[in-house]
């Protein structure tokens, strides 16, 4: 009696039951629309590979190319057909006498005798004022590849004793020297170690931060702390939850303002109102007088900023998807609220956590515009020796590179994209390395 009773309430909110030949068209009818959604969902897809795939190529073109390079006196005639490591410094000493002025040679000598310069020194001085070699044209690699011989007859006419080689403009010396005027000598170690830096305390500031407050939003704002039994209670307790309701809203919002705002927060806030702690004179720590609160502390601060919201959020929702099971079993062996949520809840939510903390890393590493609002150096020579320098990051000098007109400059600024994927892929293949070992660790 019951079966029929379902059986009739069914037909009657949905009509009639398919049968035979509905069925079967039917059950086509969804197989064709999942097939047309899986087929555009490969379609965007694939598109979105391909961008990607573009968007290195571009990269790599420019990163990677030839130059023509004119020489003032050729090699050649300069070394005889010789290594220049193959020479004595007592020969390269020769070859400055007999090639430079005297008036030169007095300026070289003041500065510090030639015989008291390594060979490697004497090189560098040969290189430099006798053979002068001259960047007179740049070639991405694409064009370096398959326009050799254009290329080639292009420089014949007008640069007749220039001659094109392969340059790799990331290099060992792109990342180990610091900035430079000239893009031929030109690193960006100095970017390298203010990522570092910033990265290292905004993580320090976020997450501690990101995953208190988590905890707070998800573990005791469900909680009535004042007596429901009087009317004044029940008041509290409404309103805590509607202080609570309002707080998760407004970090929700808060996820979707633009960075730039956050960079003029900073700016009034970190660098301005707290110019005597970011700058480290209220701790006698000033690394540079003229900082005037642009440090790498006031960039980490107002990163951390930028990035709490999405590690509060992702924070709840892996604390959120920890079972409620887990929760009872811990209280019914006797452990208090702290210890269930730091021996239970925290492990278990701690891979969740991690793949936000991904999110939050590639976020930061990557924004400029909050940078450049609080005074980020766009030329600094001089590597950060701690949270109250002076310093830039690989974004503000990849923008200071691309505005420039001259062609070597845009082609190291590819070869700072690179430097920049790679450690922001490193950073990221750490935190899922981690993330992985606890959920195996879990697991087991």
């Amino acid at each position: 009696m019951i079966r029929a009773d379902l059986t009739s309430s069914v037909v009657r909110s949905t009509g009639r039951l398919p049968e035979g030949a509905a069925v079967h068209k039917n059950v086509s009818a969804r197989q064709r629309v999942g097939a047309i959604w899986q087929g555009l969902l490969f379609t965007c897809t694939m598109i979105s590979i391909v961008i990607l795939l573009l968007l290195l190529y571009n990269i790599a073109n420019d990163a990677f190319g030839g130059i023509a390079v004119q020489q003032e006196v050729p090699t050649s005639e300069i070394y005889a057909n010789r290594q220049p490591s193959d020479l004595s410094q007592e020969d390269l000493i020769g070859i400055l006498t007999q090639r430079l002025r005297s008036r030169v040679l007095h300026n070289l000598e003041r500065e510090r005798p030639l015989a008291e310069r390594t060979p490697a020194d004497l090189i560098a001085i040969i290189n430099a004022e006798v053979i002068k070699p001259e960047l007179v044209a740049i070639y991405p690699l694409r064009e370096y590849l398959f326009n050799r011989s254009e290329i080639t007859a292009q420089l014949t006419q007008e640069f007749p004793r220039a001659e094109i080689r392969f340059k790799s403009w990331l290099s060992t010396s792109f990342i180990t020297s610091p900035m430079a005027s000239d893009a031929q000598g030109a690193g960006v170690r100095t970017a390298i170690l203010g990522t570092l830096w910033m990265l290292g305390l905004t993580i320090l500031f976020a997450f501690p931060l990101g995953i208190g407050a988590a905890l707070y939003l998800e573990e005791y704002t469900s909680d009535r702390p004042f007596d429901v039994r009087s009317p004044v209670g029940r008041w509290l307790n409404t309103a805590t939850d509607r202080l609570s309701t309002l707080i998760a809203i407004n970090i929700y919002n808060l996820s979707g303002v633009p960075s730039i705002i956050y960079g003029i927060l900073g700016l009034a806030i970190f660098v301005r109102a707290l110019e005597p702690i970011t700058s480290g004179q209220a701790f006698g720590q000033a690394a540079d007088e003229t900082a005037n609160g642009r440090t790498i502390i006031a960039a980490a601060l107002t990163m951390a900023l930028l990035v709490l919201p999405v590690v509060i959020i992702s924070a709840q929702e892996a604390i959120r998807a920890v079972p409620n099971s887990l929760r009872q079993a811990s209280y019914g062996l006797g452990a208090t609220r702290w210890q269930t949520i730091w021996r239970i809840v925290l492990p278990s939510a701690m891979p969740g956590i991690l793949t936000g903390a991904i999110l939050a890393i590639s976020r930061a590493i990557g924004e400029t515009a909050p940078l450049i609002v609080i005074g980020a150096s766009t030329f600094i020579v001089t590597d950060p020796s701690g949270p109250f320098a002076k310093f830039t990051v690989l974004p503000i000098q990849i923008y200071n590179w691309t505005a420039r007109p001259q062609g070597e400059f845009r082609a190291i600024a590819a070869a700072a994209i690179i430097v920049l994927l790679i450690l922001l892929l490193s950073m990221n293949a750490t935190a899922i390395i981690l993330r992985n070992y606890l959920r195996s660790k879990r697991v087991s």
